[in-house]
């Protein structure tokens, strides 16, 4: 008989092994799922993890590693704040969005105006619109203690339908020859977030996420709001003898997950997107939840997580155009990570005892 058996405190060991499980088990699972579909699952697995890194085109692939690593490395960051609290913001794509309509609505209002304070404006826009969508939970759940769980998640239901209406109506083109969508703004140089070194995929939205991920790193290892935050996540009673306000709690780290949400969506609308389209958002919100746990809400962590789950993005991508892979199946893919992830946590709070009667 199989029993678990709880730790007396979380072991070390496993919680830096189980990513490393749960990359090599969504392979084999992954394989499975592609030998299903009828496809090779050897050679799928070479082109999402193998080719974007060493194949043909790699120099460019490599590139756009950071291009796809930047936001979702910027949105875990701020994520695995609240998580260590206990605080769980579901929500960061509608943040996502929210920041990038912010963001490109001062770019557009501008338009054609050229002033080296307008891509300033955005930034401060595209965080402020991030910030304010992530307090409407953080404050619903202080004045009538709501789930923010749910709350946020239904959000991005709303930032979606803005979209829509903002690609279809205020923000559309009038040059578009009636298509959805916005000017393009990396043809606006003021609004543009270009390449800082070519051929790197270096934007100043990649520049931020390193940024959050150190500033991250001394907030919850070398100050006292980091020590709170991590107490009021492990031992809430604890944390409220020792002075900590749940509620300034709450908004501190919503605000701020929010606040880094819309910064990505922004760095995204004037950079690698260039646009408002009523399907801007790519998921980045919900697969930074992933790269949050997946980095165990360590910040190094999480840099290393969004990398890894950039180049699934790269690598799913090639699979589907060489393999003709359906998106279905990458996304499913994607999702078996932090399903074993999850799985394989276990270990960190329970050890297995095998004997025969074990209770």
């Amino acid at each position: 008989m199989i029993t678990l058996v709880k730790r007396p405190t979380p072991s070390r060991f496993w919680s830096f092994t189980t990513p490393v499980l749960a990359v090599l088990a969504t392979m084999i699972a992954g394989g499975v799922l592609f030998a299903i579909l009828g496809k090779d699952p050897v050679a799928a697995i070479k082109v999402i993890f193998y080719d974007p890194l060493f194949g043909p085109n790699a120099a460019y692939f490599r590139g756009q590693l950071l291009v796809k690593a930047g936001p979702l490395i910027l949105i875990a960051a701020g994520l695995a704040v609240g998580f260590r609290a206990g605080i769980w913001n579901i929500g960061a794509e509608g943040q996502y969005i929210i920041g990038a309509l912010a963001g490109a609505s001062v770019a557009l209002a501008a338009f054609p105006a050229e002033s080296h304070w307008l891509f300033p404006a955005m930034v401060v826009a595209g965080a402020l619109g991030g910030w304010l969508w992530g307090m409407i939970p953080a404050v619903l759940k202080v004045l009538f203690g709501t789930s923010e769980i749910l709350v946020s998640l239904m959000l991005v239901y709303v930032a979606q339908n803005f979209l829509a209406w903002a690609a279809f109506g205020p923000l559309k083109n009038p040059e578009g020859y009636g298509f959805p969508g916005s000017r393009n703004l990396q043809q606006y140089p003021s609004a543009h977030n270009p390449e800082l070194i070519a051929g790197t995929g270096m934007h100043w939205g990649v520049v931020a996420a390193f940024v959050a991920v150190i500033a991250t790193y001394v907030l919850m290892s070398r100050h006292i709001a980091g020590f709170r935050i991590r107490v009021a996540g492990e031992a809430p009673r604890a944390a409220r003898f020792a002075g900590v306000l749940p509620a300034k709690l709450v908004m501190f780290c919503l605000g701020l997950s929010g606040a880094l949400a819309g910064l990505a969506g922004m760095f995204e609308v004037a950079g690698p997107s260039g646009q408002i389209t009523d399907s801007f958002n790519a998921g980045y919100g919900f697969t930074a939840i992933i790269v949050a746990f997946l980095g165990r809400l360590n910040a190094i962590g999480i840099l290393l997580a969004g990398l890894l789950m950039a180049l699934t993005y790269i690598g799913g991508d090639m699979a589907q155009l060489m393999l003709g892979l359906p998106t279905a199946a990458i996304q499913v893919f994607q999702g078996m990570l932090l399903f074993f992830l999850l799985g394989f946590d276990l270990l960190t709070q329970y050890r297995l005892r095998v004997g025969k009667g074990s209770k």
